[in-house]
């Protein structure tokens, strides 16, 4: 979009500028992105959120209540998101139907990655859309494990098919009409998402404001009248909206505003971030080629005015949000991503090399940063590292005008491969904070494959098909798959009690401590850690164990409860 960002002139009004392309372009780049994103596919696997989410679901079904009316600490419209992914993928072991379910969000990952070059390719060359377009789908369908399919990934999938309609259909109008569904699902994926469609809106405003106008005009309405299509459809979704912030004991309703701590926190937060997605470590630079090439001084202040406010509803959400968890800001690689591949896709006289050197090398940094000391891992290095690309751009810009006209941008483009590409690996990092690698990929699934061996062993304690209480996290759950007999299958409800006292008094919370002793499932899976049954709500404790009862001692994370 850099050509469409050049001056005030529409968009419209801008004849399409079309580069040679060279016959071996698609090909050389496209084929190790396949590849790339079919190991992902097959080896990825789902994070632990998602089997908390698929368990909930699952057990609920059982229990007989389907998506709209089964508790899972999501919003109805992504119950029903995942429900349906898990209905596509309903044969072969845990391993095919994860596989298939990761297939499934690549493909719609690359619908959404196609219907933005569909839009841009009527804007500007045919280069910079595919550069554009494909850095957009590839950084969805290779995003870390902690982000894919969350709600925070399914709402940028869909506001990225709202900024295409946006910018796509000649008519403004028509198109904003066009855009306000998948905007306003944006919106209804997590609530705190409506950041992410707010940024959705702002790019669309850096290429034409009027059909941003229009898209927010719209927009609003529809994310309001899809809150209450789902208030509606089930029956607990006001109560759950009002009491799910209340059990979030670190969020900014609770702990208030400290400028101090926010500050500090959010910068080890972004450096974690990049770690995890060291695309992000480039976003200054490829800001600064694309600000370069954009003609006039009020139209560079605009576009930065823009590019500020984005970042800020990016770190905004995870602010508020205030648990700092990596998936939180979903949205800030794939914004990167896109920005990149404007930077190198609009280059007018020569690909940005030095640019494309660094993004090379940081294509390969996570693995390496992983293999460091404890030490050695600090969240200043992200920001030198953040600092170089900078650099490296910079170095382009004062370069580009020595250089000999070169339109071809194909190993720059394959250096961007290898950059989406860093978090996919097994020794690349699953899990950051605080700048230090706390697990990697190979570790987590590895701890999947204990947790699951944990979970066979109290399945072979219970009988074919018998129903569950579970005091456990949704992973055992997931494990075990055995049914329960409560629309809260997972006791999140109850298990926030110790951490919060206070969560004792929500509605929530005394239907979920009800399915304890009205008509009780003949077996409890009590997860210790989790759980911890001398920090819960005494007099729940009281009551579970008046019902069910539970070992004492030993050291197994999982144990079997008898109903008395």
């Amino acid at each position: 979009m850099a050509t469409a960002l050049a001056d005030e002139a529409s968009a419209e009004a801008r004849p399409r500028r079309r580069g040679h392309r060279s016959p071996l372009w698609w090909p050389v780049v496209a084929l190790p992105a396949a590849v790339a994103v079919v190991y992902t596919a097959a080896t990825r696997g789902l994070t632990g959120d998602l089997h908390y989410v698929l368990a909930a679901l699952r057990t609920g079904r059982a229990a007989g209540y389907s998506p709209s009316e089964v508790f899972t600490h999501r919003p109805f419209f992504y119950r029903w998101f995942v429900a349906l992914l898990d209905r596509l993928a309903p044969f072969g072991g845990t391993t095919a139907r994860e596989a298939t379910m990761n297939v499934i969000g690549v493909l719609l990952a690359a619908a959404a990655a196609y219907a933005l070059h569909a839009a841009l390719v009527r804007r500007t060359s045919g280069r910079e859309a595919a550069l554009t377009a494909g850095a957009t789908g590839l950084a969805l369908a290779l995003a870390p494990r902690n982000d894919f399919l969350q709600p925070e990934w399914a709402a940028v999938v869909l506001t990225v098919v709202a900024v295409a309609a946006a910018l796509g259909l000649r008519r403004p109008w028509p198109a904003a009409l066009l855009a306000a569904l998948p905007l306003g699902l944006a919106v209804m994926m997590k609530y705190s998402t409506a950041a992410t469609a707010a940024i959705g809106v702002l790019l669309v405003y850096a290429v034409d404001r009027g059909r941003a106008v229009r898209i927010a005009v719209v927009g609003v309405p529809s994310a309001l009248a899809l809150f209450g299509m789902s208030v509606l459809a089930g029956s607990h979704e006001w109560q759950w909206t009002e009491d799910m912030p209340q059990i979030n004991q670190s969020a900014l309703s609770r702990t208030g505003i400290r400028p101090h701590f926010i500050l500090d926190r959010s910068l080890d937060f972004l450096a974690d971030r990049a770690i995890a997605s060291p695309v992000l470590l480039l976003l200054p630079g490829a800001l600064l080629l694309v600000l370069t090439r954009v003609r006039g001084r009020l139209r560079r202040a605009e576009l930065l005015a823009v590019a500020v406010l984005v970042g800020l509803a990016a770190q905004a959400v995870v602010v508020v949000q205030g648990n700092w968890f990596l998936y939180h800001g979903a949205q800030m690689p794939v914004v990167a991503a896109a920005l990149w591949g404007v930077a190198v896709g609009g280059a007018r006289r020569s690909p940005p090399w030095c640019f494309g050197a660094v993004s090379l090398l940081y294509g390969m940094a996570p693995v390496v940063y992983a293999q460091l000391p404890e030490e050695s891992q600090r969240s200043w290095e992200v920001a030198v590292a953040a600092l170089v690309a900078l650099l490296a751009a910079t170095a382009d810009v004062v370069l580009d005008k020595r250089r000999t006209r070169s339109r071809s941008a194909v190993l720059v483009a394959l250096s961007g491969v290898v950059l989406l590409t860093a978090s996919i690996w097994p020794g690349s990092p699953h899990l950051v904070q605080y700048g230090k690698v706390t697990s990697t990929g190979a570790e987590y699934l590895r701890s999947q494959r204990n947790a699951a061996e944990d979970a066979d062993r109290i399945r072979a304690e219970l009988p074919p098909g018998a129903p569950v209480l579970y005091l456990a996290f949704g992973e055992a759950a997931y494990d075990l798959g055995h049914p329960a007999r409560c629309r809260y299958p997972i006791a999140t409800f109850l298990q926030r009690t110790r951490y919060l006292p206070d969560v004792a008094e929500l509605k929530s919370f005394k239907e979920n401590a009800d399915c304890v002793d009205h008509g009780p499932a003949p077996y409890a899976v009590l997860e210790r850690p989790w759980f911890q049954p001398g920090r819960v709500d005494p007099e729940l404790w009281r009551r579970v164990t008046a019902v069910y009862d539970c070992p004492r001692g030993g050291t197994e994370r999982l144990v079997l409860c008898v109903r008395r």
